[in-house]
């Protein structure tokens, strides 16, 4: 049996926690893979790992969200954004959408998060990744809708990925 670090989640605290950690582990993500912090675009995706887990998380975002207003058609509105305080050179951050993901129990990560980059810069850092250019941590999201790049570690369980605001 495999162990996910908040899996299953049975209360709001616990994905409020799950939350927190996702925003954090994902903003060093950031600074190791881009040497920089990036800003959100606002969202953040948590992610189940058991049918139970899924229907309980499902029925509390009922709670949570517009139902009405979504990003990319999974990313719901937050009745209430979620803001987490600054912590060292992490900023602090304001989310206004969330993401429930179906049970994949192949992938491990608790969650993930939206970084941004001005037009010009994302198109140079996908360029150059796909000329070959290696940077540890960093590849083009297989898919081209929304068009992003992921950054990943696999000893991190949690991802990040940067787009365009526009994307």
């Amino acid at each position: 049996m495999k162990s996910y670090s908040f899996s299953p989640i049975k209360s709001e605290n616990e994905l409020l926690d799950a939350i927190t950690y996702t925003h954090f582990v994902c903003f060093e993500l950031c600074k190791q893979t881009l040497g920089k912090y990036l800003s959100v675009a606002g969202n953040i995706g948590i992610f189940c790992h058991y049918d139970d887990e899924y229907q309980f998380l499902t029925k509390l975002l009922e709670q949570l969200i517009d139902n009405s207003d979504s990003l990319f058609k999974k990313y719901f509105r937050l009745h209430k954004p979620i803001v987490i305080p600054a912590r060292g050179e992490v900023p602090e951050t304001t989310y206004t959408y969330l993401y429930i993901r179906k049970p994949d129990p192949y992938r491990h990560h608790v969650g993930d998060v939206d970084f941004i980059l001005k037009e010009d810069e994302y198109r140079e850092l996908k360029e150059s990744l796909q000329s070959g250019e290696a940077i540890k941590g960093a590849r083009v999201f297989e898919r081209s809708d929304p068009d992003m790049v992921e950054l990943y570690d696999p000893d991190v369980d949690a991802l990040g990925y940067v787009r365009t605001k526009n994307t």
